[in-house]
């Protein structure tokens, strides 16, 4: 085991269930997700939010990309400065925001744990640690996947579901 792969699991053990990777497995895989795809950027793109008359833009290198609102904006924020060509975003909108804190929590925290545990090491070997740290990060939510392109709808919704036993349904009660 080389000295990266010491410090990567050391960070990973730090960070616990806040892992950047295993948020996005374990919280946003789980629920309802849609597939959003990041136009080609520059390899270390950096990822800004600008606030416009349009609306809110996440300028990724020199390309613009026009969000809903700004937790969307935070959310996608976290991936492009990762560097990811592809994420799973919650397809309900209430969800984004705390799963955005979360996510940029966690890739702060990650940012600092590497920078304390190198702090004995040149400056050299802390940038490399972190770009390799960065990519074993990309490569891990790259592996879970960015879900479907459309989410799923149940067909089933309580409209048209059957009502339970010993209960009765709607349907006739608007003639009495």
């Amino acid at each position: 085991m080389n000295n990266a792969a010491k410090y990567f699991e050391k960070i990973e053990r730090e960070l616990g269930d806040s892992w950047l990777p295993q948020i996005y497995r374990e919280r946003i895989l789980k629920l309802r997700t849609r597939a959003y795809d990041f136009p080609t950027h520059a390899k270390n793109a950096k990822a800004e939010i600008h606030r416009t008359l349009l609306g809110i833009e996440l300028k990724v290198g020199r390309k613009r990309l026009l969000c809903p609102d700004l937790a969307t904006a935070r959310y996608l924020a976290v991936f492009a400065r990762i560097g990811c060509r592809s994420v799973a975003i919650p397809y309900d909108i209430t969800k984004i925001s705390q799963v955005a804190d979360d996510l940029e929590n966690s890739w702060h925290r990650m940012l600092l744990t590497s920078d304390r545990l190198t702090v004995d090491c040149s400056a050299p070997f802390r940038t490399r640690i972190q770009c390799q740290l960065i990519g074993k990060v990309r490569d891990e939510i790259e592996t879970a996947g960015a879900g479907p392109r459309i989410p799923e709808f149940r067909l089933v919704t309580k409209q048209n579901a059957e009502p339970q036993k010993g209960t009765r349904g709607t349907k006739g009660n608007a003639k009495r």
